[in-house]
Formats: C-alpha cells, structure tokens, sequence
C-alpha cells in the first residue's frame, strides 16, 4: 500500500536526525526534496543512495498531480524539506492534503524544527505560544505585527538575515523599544548565536553585527515582566 513518509532533516548538525528517520530513507523507493543538492548531501553523509526529485514552493502547483501518481506507483516516498520539518513553513502542506484527500496514508516522523530550541533557550514562557512563521512582506505585514504586538503569548518568527535588522525596526515601532526580545541563529551549528535583550538593544546590535544565516525571533508576550 502507497505511502507518504514526512521525514525532518538537521537543521544544521548533520548528527540531529533519528535512527527512524535513517531507516525510512534507506526503505524508500522515491524522495521527494525541496533543493536536491542539499538532500544529496545529507544522503552521501548516510551513505544512502536514492531516487531523488525536485518538490519546491515554486513547482508545488504545476506537478502536484504527477507526484502523486508517483506517490501511487510506489510502496514508500519520502518527503523532505532543506532543514527541519515539511510543511512548518516550508512546502509540504498541498502534498500533504492531496495524499489526504486521496486516501494515501500520510505519516509524519518527529524529528527536528528551529522554533522549539529557539523558544526553549529564549528564556521567555513556552507553556503557550503563537508560531507565526515567516511574515508577509508587504501585504497585510502592518497587521500582523500589530496582532503580535498586542498578544499575551509568546510569538515566534522566522527571517531571513538581510531582513532581520528591518523586522526589528517595526518590532521596535510596532511594540515598543522595551519589548523583549530574543534572536536565535545558526541553530545547532558551530556559531549557534543567542541575542537576548528590548528589541531596541538587539536591533542596534545587529546594526553593527549585520547577521548570516536565517534567524528566529521570540517576541515576549505584551503582559510578560
């Protein structure tokens, strides 16, 4: 019986991915990568030779139904982001609804994600928390971040490095320069970097420190002392 295996992958230290996570590799027939390169470069570090074929945001649409008449011709296909989890802004969620809907049986292995040791080691409450991704870049921005600005809970956002310092200026506008603030970057990796601070004090930081890599950012509940 066909089969959608969701597989999380090293967010950065090749050593974050689980036996399970290996075996299910090894065991499948077709894998399904957002960047090819990348995936082939996780495989030859297992020594796993497979089939690999490009499944990205900006093919997604077009060659949905081809995948999933692959999806149908095999036993086990495998589906992968770059780092982290599929589907957790990253493609995943089309297939994912897809296979639903046509009674192929999804099922998604527990494995590595940047928001969890990012909000863990924030220092910030992570009992409840809103995970808002990556935000709009134009559209509708202004109004996430005033939502963000007004939430009890901890939010949690996604940026690229050279939008980080502007996403802290509107932190800054929207919330208030005393917002607190924490940016984890490089996760797992050599330079893993926190930055814990008003969201005044980490954006001047990176002013001067422009940042590699992409970041995550927790923004501390408005009702947080």
């Amino acid at each position: 019986m066909s089969k959608l295996y969701i597989v999380p992958t090293p967010i950065g230290n090749l050593e974050d991915i689980t036996l399970r996570a290996i075996r299910v590799l090894k065991e499948s027939d077709l894998i399904l990568a957002e960047d090819t390169r990348v995936t082939k470069k996780l495989l030859n570090s297992l020594e796993i030779s497979k089939p690999i074929l490009s499944f990205h945001t900006h093919n997604e649409h077009k060659i949905l139904s081809g995948v999933i008449d692959k999806i149908l011709s095999n036993n086990s296909t495998v589906l992968v982001s770059d780092a982290g989890t599929p589907g957790i802004s990253d493609p995943g969620f089309l297939l994912i609804r897809e296979c639903i809907l046509k009674s192929i049986k999804v099922e998604c292995l527990p494995g590595p994600v940047a928001l969890i040791p990012a909000i863990v080691s924030s220092g910030f409450s992570c009992d409840r928390f809103v995970f808002e991704g990556f935000l709009p870049h134009k559209k509708g921005r202004k109004k996430r971040l005033e939502e963000i600005g007004a939430e009890n809970k901890t939010s949690i956002l996604y940026e690229s490095p050279h939008r980080l310092v502007k996403c802290l200026n509107q932190i800054v506008e929207f919330m208030g320069e005393d917002r607190k603030v924490c940016v984890a970057r490089e996760l797992t990796k050599l330079y893993e970097e926190f930055k814990r601070g008003t969201a005044k004090e980490i954006k001047e930081y990176y002013e001067k420190n422009p940042p590699k890599g992409e970041a995550v950012i927790i923004i501390e509940g408005k009702d947080k002392k």
